[in-house]
C-alpha cells in the first residue's frame, strides 16, 4: 500500500532542496556576473557555500548592487549645478585650466566639483566648541537652514538642535534636515514628528521598510552637513550626538569638523539639494539658494562627493591621485582602516620612494570587528616603512589628510571599503599651504598622544591574535 504522507513530504523536501539549492547557484551567478571587485566578489561566495542560509539572507539585506540606479534626471543635475557652475565660470581668476592641479582637474571632471577660490575656514577638533559655532550660525539663519546628517539623537544635543531649528522655523525660516534612516533607527519617531509638527521639513534618507527592505540597509547617507542662507557651511566627522561633546567611557572623542564661508558653500547646497531631491522628489534650484558671496578669504576649496550609484568611485580615486603625487610627507588620520587594495598599494608605493607616510588609527574601537580588522593591515604599513600610530587619549573618529604644505581634506569619508563603495560621502578638498600647515600641526600634537607601532614588537604579537584578525579580514569588504 503506497504511503501518500510518506511519498508527498520527500516530494515537498525534494522540490524544497531544488528551489534551496537552485537560489543559492543563481545568487552567486548574478554576483559573478556583476564584475565587482574580485576580493568582495570570493567574499560572498563564501558565505554562500559555508552558511548558504544565513548568506542569502544577509545578501539580499546588503548585497544587491544599486550602482545602475539613478537618482536623477540629467535635466535635474543641471539645473542644480547651473548656479555653482555660473559663479565658477564668472571668476576668471578661478577659470583657468592651466593653473588647476591634477587632483583638482580630476574632482572638476568627474564629480563638477568647481574649485572656488576665496573662501575663509574655521577648524574644530572638539565637540563642545563645534556645538556652541553651530548653535550661534543656526541663530542668525534669515532664509533658510538645510541640515543632513547620519546620526542626530533624541539626547540632550539633539533636542538642542531641534528646540533651535523649531525657533527659526516659527520666525519665518525655511527649515530642511535630512536623516539616515539607518544611522537614526533608535531615535523615536516622535522626535522628528515634533519637528514636522513645528513647521520643519524633516525627510529620512532612503527609508527601511518591509516590503522594501532589500539592500537599501547597505548604502547609506553617510554625510554631515549644514548649510545657513546659502553663505556659510559645515561638513566633517561629527554628527550630532552627546558623546561627540562628552566623549567615550575610555576618555575624548577626537574629531575634526570645519566651518566654511565662501562660494564653496555652493558646493554644500547643491549636495544637500540633490540628497532632498532623492528623499522628497521636489527640486529645488531657485537662485535664493545660491546667493551672492563677496570674495573674503584666500583659501581654495572643492566639495568632492562619492555615491555607491555612481559610475566611478571619485573619492577613493581622487585620494589615490593625492598619495601617488606626494613628494615629501602624507599624514592621515581615521578611524577605520580597511583599504582598498589600489589604496593600499598608492600608501605602501610612496612610502618606499621614500614619502613620509603616517597613518593614525584609534587603540580602542567602537566596533571590535572592524578593529580586528583594521589592525591586520598594519603589518603591511610598516613593512613598507609607513609609520603608525594608535590614539590614546579617547576614540579617534576624524577624518583629515594633508600633504605637501598645501593640500589636505576634511570630511565624512573613512579609509574603508564602506566609505568608497556603498555611503554617500562628501569631503573639502583645500588647497591652501597655511592650510596645510594648520592641519599638520594638529595632528603633530595629536601624535603626542598616541603608542607609536614598532614593526618588532607588532610582528611578536600572539598567534591567536593575528589568526582572529586575519580571518575577520576577509570580510572586510563586507563591514
Amino acid at each position: 500500500m503506497v504511503d501518500w504522507l510518506l511519498l508527498w513530504n520527500n516530494l515537498f523536501s525534494v522540490a524544497f532542496n531544488l528551489v534551496y539549492i537552485s537560489m543559492i547557484v543563481s545568487t552567486i551567478i548574478v554576483i559573478i556576473l556583476d564584475n565587482r571587485n574580485p576580493v568582495k566578489t570570493i567574499a560572498w561566495v563564501l558565505i554562500l557555500i559555508f552558511i548558504p542560509l544565513v548568506g542569502i539572507i544577509f545578501y539580499f539585506f546588503f548585497g544587491k548592487n544599486i550602482r545602475r540606479e539613478r537618482m536623477l534626471s540629467r535635466s535635474g543635475y543641471r539645473q542644480l549645478e547651473n548656479y555653482p557652475k555660473k559663479s565658477y565660470l564668472a571668476n576668471e581668476a578661478t577659470h583657468n585650466a592651466l593653473r588647476l592641479s591634477p587632483v583638482q582637474q580630476f574632482f572638476l571632471r568627474t564629480n563638477a566639483s568647481f574649485p572656488f577660490e576665496n573662501n575663509k575656514i574655521r577648524f574644530f577638533t572638539q565637540g563642545g566648541d563645534f556645538l556652541i559655532d553651530l548653535l550661534h550660525t543656526l541663530q542668525g539663519a534669515k532664509h533658510h537652514i538645510h541640515m543632513e546628517y547620519y546620526i542626530i539623537e533624541d539626547d540632550a544635543v539633539g533636542r538642542l538642535i531641534k528646540d533651535v531649528l523649531i525657533d527659526k522655523a516659527r520666525e519665518g525660516v525655511e527649515v530642511r534636515f535630512l536623516y539616515d534612516d539607518v544611522g537614526c533607527w533608535r531615535v523615536p519617531n516622535a522626535f522628528f514628528e515634533g519637528m514636522r509638527e513645528a513647521g520643519i521639513e524633516a525627510r529620512a534618507f532612503m527609508k527601511v521598510r518591509f516590503p522594501l527592505f532589500t539592500s537599501k540597509v547597505n548604502y547609506r547617507n553617510h554625510r554631515k552637513i549644514t548649510v545657513v542662507d546659502g553663505k556659510y557651511g559645515y561638513v566633517g566627522g561629527m554628527n550630532l550626538a552627546l558623546r561627540y561633546v562628552r566623549g567615550v567611557k575610555w576618555g575624548v572623542w577626537r574629531d575634526t569638523q570645519m566651518f566654511i564661508s565662501g562660494r564653496s558653500v555652493y558646493g554644500l547646497q547643491s549636495t544637500f539639494l540633490l540628497d532632498w531631491y532623492f528623499s522628497d522628489r521636489s527640486l529645488i534650484t531657485a537662485s535664493a539658494y545660491y546667493p551672492c558671496i563677496p570674495a573674503e578669504g584666500n583659501i581654495t576649496l572643492q566639495i568632492a562627493t562619492s555615491e555607491p550609484i555612481g559610475e566611478w568611485k571619485e573619492i577613493m580615486q581622487g585620494l589615490i591621485m593625492a598619495i601617488t603625487t606626494a613628494k615629501k610627507y602624507f599624514y592621515i588620520q581615521t578611524p577605520y582602516f580597511l583599504p582598498s587594495d589600489t589604496i593600499l598599494y598608492a600608501l605602501q608605493t610612496v612610502a618606499l620612494a621614500g614619502v613620509d607616510v603616517r597613518v593614525m588609527l584609534p587603540k580602542i574601537y567602537d566596533n571590535r570587528l572592524i578593529g580586528f580588522a583594521s589592525c591586520s593591515y598594519v603589518a603591511d604599513l610598516l613593512r613598507a616603512g609607513v609609520k603608525v600610530y594608535f590614539y590614546e587619549k579617547g576614540f579617534l573618529h576624524s577624518k583629515m589628510m594633508v600633504s605637501d604644505n598645501f593640500f589636505s581634506t576634511v570630511g565624512t569619508t573613512n579609509m574603508d571599503f564602506r566609505s568608497f563603495e556603498h555611503n554617500f560621502e562628501v569631503n573639502a578638498l583645500i588647497y591652501n599651504a597655511a592650510t596645510a600647515h594648520q592641519l599638520k600641526t594638529i595632528f603633530l600634537n595629536d601624535q603626542k598622544d598616541c603608542m607609536s607601532v614598532e614593526e618588532q614588537k607588532w610582528a611578536a604579537r600572539s598567534r591567536w591574535q593575528k589568526g582572529l584578525e586575519s580571518v575577520i579580514r576577509l570580510f572586510a569588504p563586507l563591514l
